[in-house]
């Protein structure tokens, strides 16, 4: 999951309907509630039993493990991703294309717009996405309050099968921010480990906290939301957050163009060709994917 959801147009979610452990994820994460930090606090004071009830309802065990798998990946992945983004944009912003794009077909062939509402709900979802791809997004201000922003509808996209938390972060201009400062973050504290002064972990360090902070109440809140909504009218709901993928095909174009730029480069037919061949090999990575799952039930 941590792997997918480092990639913009892999969803964590749909992998996780693949391994079958779906329906247990969205159980956990909204089990958490007022009544629940109540009894684990009780429990804290002499209660065992009381504590123990309360880590069993949590299945803390179950997201601490899956938690732990997610980081090391997105730690890892993002790290790689971020060289590739600042050496070789178009191949790598291609390859995000074609995750996308093939995503929102694979997506898309699961919907039944036979309503108005559904119609309207898809329309929203792209037209919202492609606008924030943009200059929308290119002109949110990048301060811890941004960053928690983007972290509380990152982390609860994660959870979502068809939506990545990284698609979201690309959709909102952050993605390259975040996967720089998670690299930074990285290598301070390896220096503070080997000897080096400890500020240098303030820097990246008040973003990667910010961000955290945002993705916790992002899952108590954000989460819960959708989870609401897809019980309400599921079909509408996954139209929205289908069309918000449709929309932000725009998103990879405009990063890629604008890195060839800082590297005072353009677009060329070599440079096309890059992007469109990376897109291929892209969509049939997705392809594999829902192939592999038998295909994706929405």
């Amino acid at each position: 999951m941590g792997t997918a959801d480092a990639v913009p147009g892999v969803s964590g979610g749909t992998i996780a309907l693949i391994t079958g452990i779906y329906d247990r994820l969205i159980a956990a994460v909204t089990s958490f509630d007022v009544e629940l930090v109540r009894r684990a606090l009780g429990g804290l004071t002499g209660d065992r039993d009381r504590f123990a009830g309360a880590w069993r309802d949590a299945d803390l065990t179950f997201l601490l493990v899956l938690g732990t798998g997610i980081l090391t990946a997105v730690l890892t992945v993002t790290r790689v991703l971020h060289v590739a983004i600042n050496t070789r944009p178009a191949p790598t912003f291609g390859f995000f294309f074609g995750l996308i794009a093939a995503s929102a077909l694979v997506l898309w062939s699961e919907l039944h717009l036979n309503s108005r509402r559904r119609v309207v709900a898809g329309l929203v979802g792209a037209v919202l996405a492609f606008v924030v791809s943009g200059e929308a997004g290119a002109a949110l201000p990048n301060s811890p309050a941004t960053t928690a922003f983007a972290g509380a509808f990152a982390v609860s996209a994660m959870i979502l099968p068809g939506i990545s938390g990284s698609l979201v972060l690309v959709i909102l201009g952050q993605y390259e921010r975040m996967s720089g400062a998670l690299s930074a973050f990285q290598d301070a504290l390896v220096g503070v480990v080997g000897g080096a002064d400890p500020s240098t972990l303030a820097g990246p360090g008040v973003t990667v906290v910010s961000f955290m902070a945002g993705g916790v109440v992002g899952l108590l809140t954000i989460a819960h939301l959708v989870r609401r909504a897809l019980e309400r009218d599921r079909a509408t709901t996954m139209t929205f957050l289908v069309g918000l993928i449709v929309g932000a095909l725009r998103a990879p174009v405009a990063s890629a163009g604008a890195n060839l730029a800082e590297l005072g480069r353009g677009w060329t037919p070599e440079t096309v060709g890059l992007f469109a061949a990376a897109a291929v090999v892209g969509a049939l990575a997705i392809f594999a994917v829902d192939r592999a799952a038998g295909g994706i039930e929405l």
